[in-house]
């Protein structure tokens, strides 16, 4: 009686689109006895050419209605009525205009830190979406999936001085420049519409990884070629020296241990977005302590990603230092205190009691034998004020 078995055999396929090249890898699977002719490699081969023909169809027909549905620009554009978005800054810079919604406030009515967050984050695609550079990646170009790379942000600093309120117009701008070698910087500002007021003002750094191996790499002359002529020499903020911070250990005053990632915290890149980890530090600072105050500031030092089925730990401590006076400069004959928005003529003024505070914050992965970090942060807070820029 002749025996049975099943073999799998997997072959490698290749396809362009749009001038990208795709790789993947189609499986045939071979059943038979052991009184079956076994077909030549050559046979094996044709029907592998066969079905990849079949895939690479399908495959295209996929990403061209993703194209449609998406309108991704393959050429700079101007302006884009969809997005409220145009080019600014000699052809280079990007600016769009928005409304705050209803789901980005909080219980005061102003946007909450996180909204802010993901405005930036969305600005940077859309601007990336105008140049015309952007390929089927989260915001990689098309000399990035060429290579397999995708960004990963190293670093970003957050100033606000005002946050908005619901139903109100913001302008955002944006724009990138060179950090280093192989490293990007992406900044922003957000002003009223209606005023004029610079909000927030924003900075980051930016590095390629290796989608595939999960490793930082160099970037490539094809892809500095594509983004190198959109550089600024220009900074929303100006940091001499970067503040360091120290890393906690288990004697932090709050921890909280009990953080495990969902799958909708995962995004396009398949790892946990940044903006879920400054929900986590700022969820682990004291209710009666958020109640009172209002962050102004925020400093994140990425150390490596987070997957879904890590355990995460938030450790947190506040300064023992917890007056602060960098930046502010005291007006004895008025008895008022002048803040960095009146200093550039932004029109408002802070109350006397300006302190700030301050928390050293850890997102560690609780493994086994060691905890690994994800991000180090720090926060700056001050006594909530009212939701008018203009108040004394």
């Amino acid at each position: 009686m002749a025996a049975a078995f099943s073999c799998p055999v997997f072959l490698p396929s290749t396809f362009s689109y749009n001038g990208n090249r795709y790789h993947g890898r189609i499986k045939i699977k071979i059943n038979a006895t052991s009184s079956t002719k076994v077909k030549t490699l050559n046979e094996i081969a044709g029907a592998a050419k066969r079905s990849s023909s079949l895939a690479t169809s399908t495959e295209i027909r996929h990403l061209s209605q993703e194209k449609i549905r998406q309108r991704i620009p393959t050429k700079k554009q101007l302006v884009d009525p969809y997005r409220q978005g145009l080019i600014i800054e000699r052809g280079v810079g990007y600016r769009q205009t928005v409304v705050v919604r209803s789901y980005e406030v909080g219980p005061y009515k102003t946007a909450t830190l996180e909204s802010l967050l993901n405005l930036f984050q969305e600005t940077a695609l859309n601007h990336v979406w105008m140049s015309g550079l952007l390929s089927n990646g989260f915001g990689a170009t098309h000399g990035m999936v060429r290579n397999n790379l995708i960004w990963v942000v190293s670093r970003m600093q957050v100033q606000v001085d005002h946050y908005p309120i619901w139903g109100e117009v913001l302008e955002i701008d944006t724009w990138v420049g060179a950090s280093g070698k192989n490293g990007m910087r992406r900044d922003w500002l957000i002003r009223s519409q209606a005023t004029g007021i610079t909000y927030a003002r924003a900075t980051s750094t930016w590095v390629m990884m290796n989608e595939k191996t999960r490793r930082l790499s160099k970037m490539p002359e094809e892809v500095r070629d594509e983004i190198s002529p959109w550089f600024i020499d220009k900074r929303a903020i100006n940091e001499d020296v970067p503040e360091k911070i120290v890393k906690l250990d288990d004697n932090a005053r709050y921890v909280n241990s009990d953080l495990k990632p969902k799958r909708s915290d995962l995004d396009m890149n398949h790892h946990v977005n940044n903006v879920k980890y400054v929900r986590w530090m700022l969820e682990t600072i004291p209710d009666k302590f958020l109640e009172s105050h209002q962050l102004s500031g925020i400093v994140l030092e990425y150390r490596r990603e987070c997957g879904s089925s890590d355990r995460v730990q938030s450790l947190c401590q506040p300064d023992e230092d917890e007056t602060l006076t960098n930046g502010v400069e005291q007006s004895l004959l008025k008895n008022m205190i002048l803040t960095p928005g009146i200093m550039e003529g932004n029109g408002y003024l802070g109350p006397l009691d300006v302190k700030s505070y301050g928390y050293t914050h850890l997102l560690q992965i609780k493994g086994d034998s060691k905890n690994e970090e994800i991000v180090r942060g720090r926060t700056r807070w001050r006594k909530k004020l009212s939701t008018l820029p203009y108040s004394s």
